[in-house]
Formats: C-alpha cells, sequence, structure tokens
C-alpha cells in the first residue's frame, strides 16, 4: 500500500512500532480500521491528516504526517496517566525543585514525579523517523496540561532546554486551544524576531535563562572570547551549580561554535526513561484496549 492513500503517514513504521493492530502493510482493510481506532474516528477518510478531514487538532504552524502521528501516540498515553489535579501555583514552585536537578543526568530521573504531582502529564515517546520532534505541549481538557517530549538528541542540554521550553507553555497557558509542536527546536531557536511568534519568543528566553543565565552567559563570553579554556566552563558551571554540560551548550548556541566541550553534552534518556511514561526504543506503552 502507498504511504499517499493515507496523506504520506508512516504507516511501516507505525505497525513496527506497535501503534497500530495491522500486521501487514498490504492488508489494507486492516491497516484502515487500525488507523481510524489510532486516531480516534469513525473511518479514515476523517483522518485530520487528510485534505477533506475536518481539523480537530488545530497545531501552531505546519505539521507533517509523521509529526501528527507522534502527537496522537502522546495524546493516548497522557489520557490514561493519573496525576495530581493541576496546580498553576504548584507548577511555578516546581521550578525550584528542578532547577535543583541540573547538577547530574543522574538528577532527571526526578522529573516526572515533581511535575506529575503538580498535575502535569510528562510523556516520552520516541520520535518517528524523519520527524525531527523534540517536543509538544497541549491541554487534554480545562485541568490536563501535558508536555511530551522525544529525547531524540539525548543531551543533557537539550533535555533541559526543552523541557522549560514546553513547561513555559503550560505556565503561560499557550496551549489552551492550540497544540505547540516543536520540531527542530535547537536549531528554529536561532530565528530572527520576526520569524517566530511571541510565544516561542519568550518560551526560549525562559529555556535559555533555565539552563544559564543569559545575563551571565553573555558576560561570559565577552570576557574569554574567542578562547575558552575547559577550567573556566567548569568553575562557570560550579558556581551557578549546574553541570557543565548546560554552559556548553548555551556557550555552543550563542557563539555557533559547535565544537567547543562536546564531550561535556553527556546523555540523559537512561536516566530519564525508568521512572518516566514513554513508548519506544524497543518498548510499547500497554494502553487500554
Amino acid at each position: 500500500m502507498r504511504a499517499t492513500l493515507f496523506g504520506g503517514l508512516p504507516i511501516t513504521d507505525m505497525i513496527k512500532r506497535r501503534w497500530l493492530d495491522a500486521e501487514d502493510i498490504r492488508n489494507v482493510s486492516a491497516v484502515e480500521a487500525s488507523l481510524a481506532k489510532f486516531f480516534g474516528v469513525s473511518s479514515p477518510d476523517q483522518i485530520e491528516i487528510l485534505p477533506h478531514a475536518a481539523k480537530k487538532t488545530v497545531v501552531a504552524g505546519a505539521v507533517t504526517p509523521a509529526q501528527l502521528a507522534w502527537l496522537y501516540r502522546v495524546k493516548q498515553i497522557a489520557a490514561e496517566m493519573v496525576v495530581a489535579p493541576y496546580s498553576p501555583t504548584a507548577a511555578r514552585r516546581a521550578l525550584a525543585a528542578l532547577s535543583a536537578l541540573r547538577t547530574a543526568p543522574e538528577q532527571t530521573r526526578k522529573v516526572p514525579r515533581i511535575l506529575a504531582e503538580t498535575g502535569i502529564r510528562f510523556v516520552i515517546v520516541e520520535s518517528l523517523p524523519s520527524a525531527k520532534i523534540d517536543g509538544v505541549c497541549f491541554w487534554l481538557n480545562e485541568e490536563s496540561p501535558v508536555i511530551g517530549m522525544s529525547l531524540r538528541l539525548d543531551r543533557i542540554d537539550n533535555f533541559w532546554f526543552v523541557l522549560r521550553h514546553e513547561l513555559e507553555h503550560v505556565l503561560r497557558q499557550h496551549a489552551r486551544d492550540t497544540v505547540f509542536l516543536d520540531a527542530d527546536l535547537e536549531e528554529n531557536r536561532g530565528g530572527s524576531e520576526m520569524e517566530i511568534t511571541d510565544e516561542e519568543r519568550v518560551a526560549n528566553e525562559a529555556a535559555a535563562d533555565f539552563c544559564v543565565p543569559t545575563a551571565q552567559m553573555e558576560r561570559l563570553i565577552a570576557r574569554k572570547s574567542p578562547f575558552f579554556a575547559e577550567r573556566d566552563i567548569i568553575g562557570f558551571a560550579r558556581t551557578l551549580n549546574v553541570h557543565p554540560g548546560l554552559v556548553a551548550g548555551q556557550l555552543q548556541h550563542m557563539t555557533a561554535r559547535y565544537d567547543l566541550f562536546r564531550k561535556h553534552l553527556v546523555k540523559i534518556r537512561s536516566a530519564v526513561r525508568p521512572s518516566a511514561i514513554s513508548d519506544g526504543w524497543g518498548d510499547v506503552f500497554p494502553l487500554e484496549p
């Protein structure tokens, strides 16, 4: 079956990930039935990626079929989670608890619990090939914010930047009526003020400041540029009580020197996934039939 029959949806990958009940892409009727179930519609003609379908999900910006499929998987899983009632006050207080976790990659294991206690549903779903998904923020209903992440880059700096970016969307209630789907976020945050929305700009600023206060980072660069010593990066990170990878990541972004201190951009996926609700990397989240 050609992917074009369903608007370019990655049918084969969805079958491999066991998001669809069909066992073979050539079994058109089984694929159609499974797709309808996955997207919560009565027939494949109503799948919102198709040109004639009535869309029920309003996404800020363009979205690809693979990104939409990933979003729906996050929505399915988030809908089955049990968390505390959402509290904006508790969510803001959680920022201090999250800040204390920036010192080491293994500390990320505490993130899912902290967010659940504030009423935020935190879901990790492995990205689909070519989707370049980093994260998403949306609300299941008036009381249920969701943050989804893919961990596709698996770096400590990217993890904290994406998480704080999506959290800012929640705190400002940006996604009450619109899904904020962030793809290739690290590259796109370098866009000019005219190229990004106000919502994305403030989320980027909050995320950058959370990783390393921007004003302090700018002063460090002004003092040390163009030569940066590792001892300066480590010492600066120690004064801020953050992992050196966060300093290295911000330094790379602000100087466009992506060769600098790469060894400090340590992996976090193996630390955060065991304590999180997740789907992918060979595991399938067991949804209720």
